[in-house]
């Protein structure tokens, strides 16, 4: 199944994909893709309906963020052998763990704002696992069940930001507009292997990010394991489980996006993102826009 979440931002309504490929309003079925909804999901259920009898969604809606409710969104550094080269660091013994705030979560195509004084956003393309219930002290053996799905995450990184003034990877990691997911949430039935799945990233039509993620050092299920040694897990939480090499601090010399620029990512089976990167500026101006005015 793909589950989605579609219409303007702050009007989402939740949605599904058809045999025919057609989005659905599923509205009748659960008010939102949210935890609940994760945590009491009945697969079987799903399948069972007759996803004909659900209106269609309007053609031309924008396709929010798949889930929301988030409670955190847990990092993984360096998960790729050819990354951590890149970035001149040497391969982790165990996996490095980062946060990255709820509220820089978007949509699959909505604009990359550039924050006010940024000199240097990056791109990092990643696989994001959604969990879909409660747990701690998970062994690997177990982890996938604690998987609602799959989707396609990029980690946008201020890498000034994050090394100024010392401190940790989180204040470069979290403006608005830099986690986005989607299209989908794609459920486990429907990929026959997430640790075999083609990954990209593309910038003005130039291939910078290209693998698979079978070249992940610490597996979804060990990732899963790991992580819930350190901090309880609940439904709707999101795992970004590390990027491969081709980021733009690893180009010689470094390249960071600039407005105009159009981020393409995709992951098999998972669907694409677009971005269009615009000033804050720009951003500020397009929000006075929409605002009513005050009679």
């Amino acid at each position: 199944m793909k589950l989605l979440r579609f219409g303007e931002m702050g009007s989402e309504r939740p949605g599904i994909i058809d045999h025919n490929g057609a989005v659905r309003d599923i509205s009748a079925l659960t008010p939102d893709i949210e935890p609940g909804f994760l945590s009491s999901l009945d697969f079987g259920r799903l399948r069972s309906l007759d996803l004909a009898s659900f209106p269609f969604a309007p053609a031309d809606a924008r396709l929010a963020a798949p889930i929301t409710g988030t409670s955190k969104i847990i990092c993984i550094g360096l998960n790729y052998a050819d990354h951590a080269q890149e970035s001149g660091l040497p391969v982790p013994d165990r996996p490095t763990i980062f946060m990255k705030a709820t509220t820089a979560i978007c949509g699959a195509d909505d604009d990359l704002i550039l924050p006010r004084n940024s000199s240097a956003v990056d791109w990092e393309v990643e696989l994001a696992v959604v969990i879909n219930r409660e747990g701690s002290y998970i062994g690997s053996g177990e982890a996938m069940q604690y998987v609602a799905g799959l989707c396609i995450g990029i980690d946008f990184s201020e890498r000034n930001f994050s090394e100024e003034g010392g401190g940790q990877w989180t204040k470069g990691k979290s403006a608005d507009r830099f986690a986005p997911l989607g299209p989908w949430l794609v459920t486990l039935e429907e990929i026959a292997n997430p640790q075999a799945l083609g990954i990209w990233l593309e910038v003005n039509g130039c291939r910078f990010q290209s693998s698979n993620t079978a070249a992940m050092i610490v597996s979804i299920a060990d990732l899963i394991s790991y992580v819930s040694q350190f901090m309880r897990f609940l439904p709707g939480d999101v795992i970004l489980t590390g990027t491969p090499s081709g980021v733009g601090l690893g180009q010689q010399p470094p390249v960071y996006l600039h407005e105009g620029d159009i981020v393409r990512a995709g992951i098999t089976g998972l669907g694409e993102q677009s971005h269009r990167a615009i000033s804050w500026q720009s951003a500020q101006g397009n929000e006075q826009k929409r605002r009513p005015a005050v009679a």
